[in-house]
């Protein structure tokens, strides 16, 4: 009788839009020595492009409308109970165009993981890529961090850069950007399914030590 295989952690995703970044951790996640397992995404749109993309990859899902709800609070009770009948391991926002209560941050302290499109802590919130090119920035990028009550306030576990060109336009950048965004985020949930990176108190550690300053991927 074959000994029983090792159980891969188990990643959720929160997502509301189209879902590129879903789709990039799923091919990731389909290479034989990938050490994890899209269990399920959650959105909050109804007719989310990401809700197909999961279809199509045997991916279950489940869709908690926010308008549903009249407070932000109910929101995120109603949410944090679809997501424990998984029992996830980890926790993904892709592009989850919610901000989530203290009590739900707390309750996934650790697990629960954001992309932004900056090179944090520049440009949290929204139309960073607009702001960027506003500041006449030369690099620009995107943030993969851990989520703390603080909004993209989180300590940034790695980082990928852009370089910005003169004739780029908002849209062109985040081209640029949400590219390398599905380059980093897959490299990330790696190591956090190897046991490599977890969150400190206020720090990110590393193999076991405090990292100083998020790991970087180069723009090339």
């Amino acid at each position: 009788m074959m000994a029983d295989q090792p159980t891969l952690p188990r990643i959720l995703v929160l997502a509301s839009g189209s879902g590129t970044n879903f789709q990039a951790l799923v091919d990731a996640s389909r290479e034989r020595d990938f050490p994890g397992q899209v269990v399920a995404v959650g959105c909050n749109q109804p007719q989310a492009f990401v809700l197909e993309r999961a279809a199509q990859a045997n991916v279950e899902t489940f869709v908690v409308n926010h308008k549903d709800f009249s407070s932000r609070d109910e929101f995120d009770a109603a949410l944090m109970a679809h997501i424990l009948r998984y029992n996830p391991d980890l926790i993904i926002l892709a592009g989850f165009m919610r901000i989530l209560t203290t009590d739900f941050v707390r309750a996934f302290r650790g697990k629960l993981l954001n992309i932004h499109p900056s090179l944090l802590p520049r440009y949290t919130g929204l139309n960073t890529h607009q702001r960027a090119l506003d500041a006449g920035d030369s690099t620009h990028g995107t943030s993969v961090h851990f989520v703390t009550e603080e909004l993209d306030g989180g300590p940034v576990i790695a980082q990928a850069e852009v370089s910005v060109a003169p004739d780029d336009t908002r849209d062109t950048l985040a081209e640029k950007v949400q590219q390398k965004e599905h380059l980093l985020y897959p490299i990330v949930v790696r190591w956090f399914c190897e046991g490599r990176i977890q969150l400190g108190r206020e720090q990110v550690l590393f193999d076991g030590q405090t990292l100083d300053s998020p790991m970087r991927l180069p723009d090339n």
